[in-house]
């Protein structure tokens, strides 16, 4: 289906803020694509597809996610609104007939993220936290700035904002969103071994790794001191 196509039939299918953001997610991908090598066409439909599923109710979302197959976890039984990700790549491969593997995969762990995201995942995922018409998420300016920098300090700082915000609301957090702070991050923070345990920068609220406990370290986004504390 042309772009065209799928941006008209969008626009009835989601309500006007939605659209918006749907919108500002396409540009702004296709923005980082460009900043990071990555396929441009290949960000343009991911960004324009990634809420797709998003207005429909949590009760229909679980309902068509079982006529479907798609598998549900418990966090998503428990947070239902996490399924227009997984359901969202569905509708993109049958209603707007997208066939490339790695745009179908983007739409489906844009809400959670994954260990070992391609290039094209963190675009979208990044995308979908920093497009203009975001304002509410801390650390924006911080975020949008390494997003054209460096993907994995992005992605990195992101999910240690998102992290420490779910736990303070109380909120559920779904355990594909911690395992990619605990990927090797080799490539995300260079100065990070995955050897054991977390810890939480009380100064940014960065998340850092660190060897063995008791060891006092630097957070490697605001320089801050902290301890692990396991």
């Amino acid at each position: 289906m042309k772009r065209a196509e799928i941006e008209k039939k969008l626009k009835k299918e989601l309500d006007k803020e939605r659209y918006t953001h749907t919108v500002g997610v396409m540009y702004t991908a296709a923005a980082l694509a460009m900043a990071h090598q990555c396929n441009l066409e290949q960000a343009v439909y991911a960004g324009l597809l990634h809420d797709c599923a998003k207005c429909i109710s949590n009760r229909e979302k679980l309902k068509l996610c079982k006529k479907h197959k798609i598998p549900v976890s418990l966090s998503e039984e428990k947070s239902p609104f996490l399924l227009h990700a997984k359901l969202g790549a569905y509708f993109a491969r049958k209603l707007y007939r997208v066939e490339d593997e790695e745009i179908l995969h983007a739409i489906q762990v844009h809400t959670t993220g994954e260990p070992n995201m391609n290039t094209l995942d963190k675009i979208v995922y990044i995308a979908d936290y920093i497009e203009p018409n975001r304002a509410k998420a801390p650390n924006l300016e911080i975020v949008r700035k390494l997003a054209f920098e460096d993907l994995d300090q992005a992605m990195l700082k992101i999910l240690s904002d998102t992290l420490h915000y779910l736990e303070k609301k109380g909120g559920e957090i779904d355990p594909l969103t911690v395992s990619v702070i605990h990927e090797n991050p080799a490539g995300i923070s260079g100065s990070f071994n995955l050897l054991g345990c977390m810890s939480l920068c009380s100064q940014c609220f960065f998340y850092g790794v660190y060897h063995s406990l008791d060891l006092i370290g630097v957070c490697s986004c605001c320089n801050y001191e902290i301890i692990c504390k396991g």
